[in-house]
């Protein structure tokens, strides 16, 4: 067994039970944690896929961006509000839950289904790259053209698009804050 498919195995346990433990976990505060570590655990699968700048947006965006923001909510958010949340009784398989479980088992048999028939290098989309050396190895740097195209050619969307969280992140503060009592 090489190094990489022990990394492999070692994040995607990782990223299991993390996302487990997220998804089970009572206390919400512990649960935004192990989404951090999900999360990291995610971006090391995409570096072992030689899928560097797709790893480094992981960070940047969710790691960065969509966790803060999260953590901001549970910050702005008051203290009865998490503990109402909190104290509510959740029995982990109940009948209401029947339909979402029902939905996961079949698409999990689905993609077990698909997963076991296919064979990729044997698809004629895969044989033809190939013949005509259109493949990305690892050595090619793709990074290079996407942080051009962002500040050139896309730069005032990029910043359209900050500009539009921003308001976001101003407008859900200022909706969160407490009303003074009269």
């Amino acid at each position: 067994m090489t190094l990489v498919k022990i990394m492999f195995y070692i994040l995607s346990a990782i990223a299991l039970a993390s996302a487990l433990y997220v998804a089970a976990a009572k206390n919400l505060v512990r649960s935004v944690f192990m989404f951090f570590v999900t999360l990291f655990a995610l971006a090391g699968l995409y570096v072992l896929a030689l899928a560097d700048f797709v790893a480094v947006t992981q960070i940047v965006i969710y790691v960065g961006g969509i966790l803060v923001l999260i953590l901001f909510a549970f910050m702005l958010s008051g203290r009865e509000t998490l503990e109402v949340i909190q104290s509510q009784k959740s029995n982990f398989i109940n009948l209401s839950k029947l339909p979402a479980v029902l939905l996961a088992v079949m698409f999990f048999v689905v993609m077990f289904v698909a997963l076991r028939q296919i064979n990729v290098n044997e698809a004629d989309w895969v044989k033809t790259a190939v013949a005509e050396g259109n493949v990305i190895k690892p050595d090619t740097v793709l990074i290079e053209h996407i942080g051009i195209n962002l500040m050139t050619r896309y730069l005032l969307p990029f910043e359209a698009i900050s500009i539009l969280l921003m308001f976001a992140l101003v407008g859900a503060a200022h909706l969160s804050r407490k009303e003074p009592q009269a």
